[in-house]
């Protein structure tokens, strides 16, 4: 089998520097030491370092599109792929490219590491071992990520942990395989209606905005001026707000009615918005908001800048926050 490796950047290939870990690990002399007298010759392994490596805390959906690019370039050449990546923001770049690639047809498996692979103490052997393992295996599709003997669907993946090294975990949908001798699997029907020839991503301006306790109509507005072109608000339970916080509604109702979408997500991680279902999100239902369902966050902000990348606004983009493209949302 031909596997190509995407190195992006990240603590798996960091090393001390004056100001801190910075990338500069030797990646693919590592790799091809990990590789060497198994299963998988070297041969059979291509592999790209995007120049300049990235620091995952600093990804844009530009970074995003250098990866689906690299993978698109080298599609006709292998037969599986894996990225290597930050954990920070790995969970938005894995949703980002499965609704980017739902035609792709070959497996991607994004993984990283919470200790750079250079410490003796490193969790990068174990993940980019079981990435392998899981695009050799035949049983992994479309884009997933694995990471601390998890394997998890791209799109319904958080990072849980700054520290543990089951640092991911998927809170509504569960995992696809867990490691073992041998592995165990799980049935898994994550499907959704693709995107056929889809647009670049690009940058665009989604304020995300979580409720506290005491925000005020005010701080709202000033918040949400001027106007973004999409709105993710992080409510509370299954997307509940202050409705008796005078005037807060009103602001979004405001927002909507200048055609700026508004999307509710939940700050559990566990969770399925339902808007309407108490009195403290009915308001904003009938202004016109839609609920995330049970997609992560992560999930959820890629899908608002991949639609708005498609060129949907106000209640075309909004359309689509319900329905499944890659899978990201039980329907």
């Amino acid at each position: 089998m031909r596997i190509h490796i995407t190195y992006t950047g990240g603590t798996i290939g960091m090393v001390n520097s004056p100001h801190g870990l910075a990338p500069g690990a030797d990646m693919l002399g590592w790799l091809h030491g990990l590789l060497d007298g198994t299963q998988i010759g070297t041969d059979e392994v291509s592999y790209t370092e995007l120049d300049p490596l990235i620091d995952s805390s600093c990804a844009t959906p530009d970074s995003w599109q250098a990866i689906i690019d690299d993978l698109r370039s080298h599609r006709n050449d292998a037969d599986a792929f894996v990225v290597l990546h930050g954990t920070d923001t790995m969970s938005y770049s894995s949703a980002a490219v499965s609704y980017a690639l739902t035609g792709f047809g070959k497996p991607i498996v994004f993984t990283g590491s919470q200790y750079p692979l250079g410490m003796v103490e490193t969790d990068a052997t174990a993940n980019v071992t079981g990435a392998l393992n899981a695009v050799i295996s035949g049983r992994a599709h479309g884009v997933s990520l694995f990471f601390g003997h998890h394997l998890i669907a791209g799109n319904r993946v958080s990072k849980v942990s700054s520290w543990a090294f089951e640092g991911f975990d998927a809170p509504s949908a569960g995992l696809l395989a867990q490691t073992g001798a041998p592995w165990h699997w799980e049935s898994y029907e994550g499907r959704g209606e693709g995107w056929y020839d889809p647009l670049p991503y690009a940058r665009h301006d989604v304020a995300v905005i979580d409720m506290a306790p005491g925000i005020t109509a005010a701080r709202l507005d000033a918040m949400l001026t001027p106007r973004p072109e999409a709105v993710l608000i992080r409510a509370y339970g299954v997307g509940n707000v202050p409705c008796t916080e005078p005037g807060l509604t009103d602001v979004l109702a405001k927002v909507l009615d200048e055609g700026v979408p508004v999307v509710v997500a939940s700050q559990c991680q566990q969770a399925t918005v339902l808007l309407g279902h108490y009195e403290a999100g009915d308001a904003i239902a009938r202004a016109g908001a839609v609920g995330t369902g049970d997609m992560t966050l992560e999930a959820a902000y890629a899908k608002i800048v991949f639609l708005l990348s498609q060129g949907l606004t106000g209640k075309d983009l909004a359309a689509w926050i319900p329905r499944s493209i890659a899978g990201e949302i039980t329907v």
